[in-house]
């Protein structure tokens, strides 16, 4: 394809996406009259001016959520279900499209783009299937003096607040469960990335959702759109994806009104390279764990804790991968790694390798920012990386690997553990026995033995530590949005 012929589908799919917020079903202007510009990551241009939510609007969204609470509550399962695998189906008509959109806002390589709308709409399909299967029980209580009858209902208005490094799937992982437990919705996505929630809030109105059961506003005023929303009493349920800091900052809103919440937080994911690791899988896995999403992901791969007997080999092996991959803009064809989201990106990432650099760490590629328009930060691999280097404790958030060498398991899991975060990690080991250990031993919510990606919308999704709360994604994920209510009633028989 041709420049001229990109330029144009960039500018056709640009049109498709609404420029208002999605309130109570329909698309309605900034109360504020404000406007907000969403640009390219990888030449920082302008690609749409769309409205600017004030607290006025995030209330108006809430209104509509609690006014269509109980209609949705009330619809069978199967409807829900059916609207939800609907706009499944409207997302798979549309991935290229979609795609190109995530590439264009974010600046993921189109490749990664079209992998996250399959991740991304996957949890649309899977809570349809789930919406029907929500049960309870009917029992004789211990003493036979009683029966117990347990049920589940939905929680009740939702508020979600979702990042910018997976526009899709951060938001149908919320949406998907909620809708599918009979929970309305308030969605406010990144101020970076917003154009992919307007797309999606789009599909959902095609597909059949009925008005104020899902509703997205698009601000640049996060923290004044959203402390009245969740200062609210009518509010039932907060959920949020982002930093450790500002999800401490929402519990204690959210305290006030005791709302049951989700917190998907930081990370400081453990990458270990045991002795008799199968080599070629580890640096296959750890290409994968650090550079996919441009290292932008809380799942990725911060501390390579590799062996000291394999740690020269395994770091070569890697550079040799790191130098093939090929910075550039998402939607170039030979591009297998984008920018970062931002300039402030770009900065933090230099000032961490300087640090570890500073500290006696040693750079075999990379290390600086790139000379071309644009957020681009060279692939880089350090080694030699002191455990005391801030890129040792701090959320990398970048296309950095820091190879840290350890001499024994216990030193390894002492390391890997050594962190206020415990959200995944990964072990790369053939000797089953070990495997066991680190399945009980290392402190994270998931693990990827012998993977380097375990991410599943069938699996349940989350941290322990200050990684967060909660689980989304399998059986799990729409008890999230589902509260148990029990009923004691006399023995029938008397």
């Amino acid at each position: 394809m041709n420049d001229t012929a990109a330029a144009a589908q960039e500018r056709e799919v640009l049109a498709q996406v609404p420029r208002r917020l999605f309130i109570d079903g329909a698309w309605a202007e900034s109360s504020t009259g404000d406007t907000l510009q969403v640009q390219d990551p990888a030449t920082n241009a302008t690609i749409a001016v769309i409205a600017d939510a004030g607290p006025d609007d995030g209330i108006r969204a809430l209104d509509a959520a609690v006014a269509a609470q109980h209609s949705w509550a009330a619809t069978p399962p199967r409807t829900r279900g059916e609207v939800l695998r609907g706009a499944w189906q409207l997302l798979q008509d549309r991935a290229d499209e979609l795609a190109l959109l995530i590439t264009l806002e974010m600046g993921k390589p189109l490749t990664e783009a079209h992998a996250e709308v399959t991740y991304g709409s996957e949890f649309l399909r899977w809570f349809g299937e789930e919406a029907v299967r929500v049960t309870g029980r009917y029992g004789t209580n211990p003493e036979g003096t009683g029966r117990a009858l347990v049920t589940e209902r939905p929680v009740g208005p939702c508020f979600f607040i979702t990042p910018w490094n997976f526009p899709l799937a951060m938001a149908t992982r919320k949406i998907a469960p909620a809708l599918a437990a009979g929970c309305t919705v308030v969605l406010k996505p990144a101020e970076l990335t917003p154009l992919t929630s307007l797309y999606l809030a789009s599909v959902f109105e095609e597909a059949g959702l009925p008005p104020g059961v899902l509703n997205v506003i698009t601000t640049s005023a996060s923290a004044a759109v959203s402390a009245p929303i969740i200062a609210d009493p009518r509010l039932r349920k907060l959920s949020f994806t982002g930093s450790t800091s500002v999800g401490v900052a929402l519990l204690k809103q959210a305290a006030d009104n005791v709302l049951r919440t989700s917190m998907e937080l930081g990370g400081n994911a453990p990458f270990l390279v045991f002795e008799d690791a199968d080599l070629d899988a580890a640096v296959h896995g750890a290409m994968v764990a650090k550079f996919r999403n441009i290292g932008q992901a809380c799942t990725a791969a911060n501390r390579f804790l590799v062996h000291v007997s394999i740690a020269e080999e395994f770091t070569a092996r890697l550079v040799r991968h790191v130098r093939g991959l090929v910075p550039g803009r998402g939607t170039e064809p030979d591009t297998t790694i984008g920018p970062l989201i931002d300039a402030r990106a770009v900065t933090k990432i230099g000032q961490l390798v300087e640090d570890a650099v500073a500290r006696g760490g040693r750079v075999l590629h990379g290390g600086a920012a790139l000379d071309r328009p644009g957020n681009f930060f060279a692939p880089t691999v350090l080694t030699d990386v002191p455990i005391e280097a801030d890129i040792a404790r701090e959320e990398i958030f970048g296309p950095v690997v820091s190879v840290i060498p350890f001499s024994s398991e216990a030193e390894a899991v002492a390391s890997a553990n050594a962190t206020e975060y415990g959200l995944v990690g990964y072990a790369y080991t053939q000797d089953l026995e070990r495997a066991q250990r680190l399945i009980e031993t290392l402190e994270t919510g998931m693990l990827g033995l012998n993977a380097g990606a375990v991410s599943n919308a069938a699996a349940p999704f989350g941290g322990v530590k200050q990684s967060g709360l909660g689980r989304e994604g399998g059986r799990e994920g729409i008890h999230e949005y589902l509260e148990t209510k029990y009923v004691m009633t006399p023995d029938p028989f008397g």
